[in-house]
């Protein structure tokens, strides 16, 4: 059985990536494609991780910055949402799991052509 806290950081972590998405969409420089791949909301919603890709990868570090002089402006995106009776703690933090997930996928589209 699922508990209430834990419910309640997957609903929050659920807001946070809508809302991520949301406003880098609209808040990005296009410099870099940004795509947000997925959030984490951490002690009792005190804290959120929000992972995120950019295209091309060599611009990542680039949006980093530029996500992270916009995280005021984020917060209070999300407070004028009224999803939140508060806005936790928000980071920005590349996903180096996508990363290794499409490195997978690479290889093993490269294995099945050399085995047809």
């Amino acid at each position: 059985m699922k508990t209430p806290i834990k419910h309640k950081d997957k609903k929050a972590s659920s807001l946070i990536l809508k809302f991520a998405s949301e406003y880098f969409l609209t808040a990005s420089n296009n410099k870099s494609l940004i795509t947000i791949t997925k959030a984490e909301v951490l002690n009792k919603g005190k804290r959120a991780i929000i992972y995120f890709t950019a295209f091309p990868i060599e611009k990542e570090a680039e949006a980093l910055k530029f996500m992270n002089r916009r995280r005021n402006d984020f917060r209070q995106f999300v407070m004028s949402k009224k999803s939140f009776g508060f806005v936790p703690k928000i980071e920005f933090c590349i996903d180096i799991g996508e990363h290794n997930r499409q490195r997978i996928d690479e290889l093993s589209n490269e294995y099945h052509k050399t085995q047809n």
